[in-house]
C-alpha cells in the first residue's frame, strides 16, 4: 500500500521532537513505515512488563506520543496547529483527505452526546461530522473570515441575531428519525435552577417559577443545539453559517434563542434596550411570541446564574439579564 507522504512527514516531525537526537538517525528508516505498523507496535507496549526502558527507540517514541496520534495515524490526519484542551475535550486542528478539519476528543458524556447529535443533523445546519469511533469525532473547520462576536460587538447585533435565527431555525427543522439516543429533556437541564432558586435572590425565584410554567406546558418540541450563542455559530466559508458544540437536548425550540441575550459580552448583553430591540427582532426571525421568548430569557438566565452559583463563578451577568427580562414582562 502507497505511503501516504505528508502524514509521514508529520509523524517523522513529531518523532523527532520527542527523542533523542542521537536516537534519530537509525529511527529514521522504520518511521517511513509506521502508518502501516505502527498500531502492532502500541499493543505489544500495552504488553511489555518491564516498562519503556525495555523498548527500543521507535517503541518509546510512539508511547511518548500523545493520544491524538492514534487517530491521526487511523484516519491519515494531518495535523494542522497546536493542540487545545478545554474542561470537556481536547481539540487539534488537522486536515482530513486534504480538508482543513477538527479533531476532537470528548471527555465528559455532554460532549459525546454532542458528537452523536452532530452525527444526526450530517452537516444541516451545523459542522459535519467526517470520521468518528467512540470518544473521538473529526469535524469540518470553520475557515472563513466573519464573526458573529465581532459583528455584535461593531454595531451589526441586530444581522448577527438574525443569522443566529436562521441558523437555529435549520437546526430545528430536522424531524427524521430515528432521533438520536443520548439527547436529555429540556427538563433535566433546570435541576439546577429548582435546587438551588429557593435559597437565592427574588430574581432566580421568579427565574424558577417561569421555567416551572414554561417546561409542564411546551410548545413545538425539537431537537435543541442546547448552547445557541455567538461563538458557537462559525463562518464556514463556501458551507455558510454553522453550528458547532452542541449539548443535545430535546424540549420547547423557544429555549434555544434564549442564550443569545446573555451573550456575547457584558458591555453588548447590558446595554440599555438591548434585550427589548433584540427580543424584538428574534421573535420577528424565529417566528416566536415575544412575551413567551421574553419569558424563556428569563429562565434561562436564572439557570445560568444557578451554574454560576454551583460553580463559584460570577453570576453577576446572567442575573443582571434576567432582572432586564423581568422588567420587559413587567412582573
Amino acid at each position: 500500500m502507497p505511503i501516504n507522504c505528508n502524514v509521514t512527514i508529520k509523524t517523522i516531525e513529531t518523532v523527532k521532537s520527542r527523542i533523542q537526537p542521537e536516537e534519530f538517525t537509525e529511527t529514521l528508516n522504520l518511521i517511513a513505515y509506521m502508518p502501516a505498523w505502527l498500531s502492532d507496535i502500541f499493543y505489544r507496549y500495552q504488553q511489555e512488563s518491564n516498562g519503556i526502558d525495555s523498548l527500543n527507540p521507535i517503541e518509546q517514541a510512539h508511547y511518548l506520543m500523545n493520544e491524538f496520534d492514534p487517530y491521526i495515524i487511523r484516519w491519515n490526519l494531518i495535523p494542522d496547529g497546536e493542540p487545545l484542551t478545554t474542561q470537556s475535550s481536547k481539540l487539534l486542528p488537522v486536515y482530513f483527505e486534504n480538508k482543513p478539519a477538527m479533531l476532537k476528543i470528548a471527555m465528559v458524556s455532554e460532549e459525546r452526546a454532542g458528537g452523536q447529535l452532530m452525527i444526526w443533523w450530517d452537516g444541516r445546519g451545523a459542522a459535519r461530522i467526517l470520521a468518528h469511533d467512540g470518544d473521538a469525532f473529526v469535524m469540518e473547520r470553520a475557515t472563513g473570515e466573519r464573526s458573529l462576536l465581532r459583528m455584535a460587538k461593531q454595531n451589526q447585533d441586530d444581522e448577527a441575531s438574525r443569522i443566529i435565527c436562521a441558523v437555529v431555525a435549520e437546526l430545528h427543522a430536522q424531524v427524521h428519525q430515528p432521533l438520536p439516543l443520548t439527547l436529555v429533556p429540556l427538563s433535566d437541564r433546570f435541576k439546577a435552577l429548582h435546587s438551588g432558586a429557593s435559597q437565592q435572590s427574588s430574581v432566580l425565584k421568579q427565574a424558577a417559577v417561569t421555567a416551572r410554567e414554561l417546561l409542564m406546558k411546551p410548545q413545538e418540541c425539537v431537537v435543541l443545539h442546547g448552547d445557541i450563542h455567538h461563538q458557537n455559530i462559525l463562518d464556514f466559508a463556501d458551507r455558510g453559517w454553522l453550528a458547532i458544540d452542541p449539548k443535545g437536548l430535546i424540549g420547547e425550540r423557544g429555549f434555544d434563542y434564549a442564550n443569545i441575550f446573555c451573550n456575547p459580552d457584558w458591555d453588548v448583553a447590558t446595554k440599555p434596550g438591548r434585550l427589548e430591540q433584540q427580543a424584538s427582532i428574534v421573535a420577528e426571525a424565529a417566528g416566536l411570541d415575544r412575551i413567551r421568548l421574553l419569558k424563556w430569557i428569563l429562565a434561562y438566565a436564572g439557570l445560568s446564574a444557578a451554574w454560576h452559583l454551583e460553580d463559584g463563578s460570577d453570576p453577576t451577568l446572567a442575573i443582571e439579564v434576567a432582572k432586564m427580562a423581568v422588567s420587559a414582562l413587567g412582573l
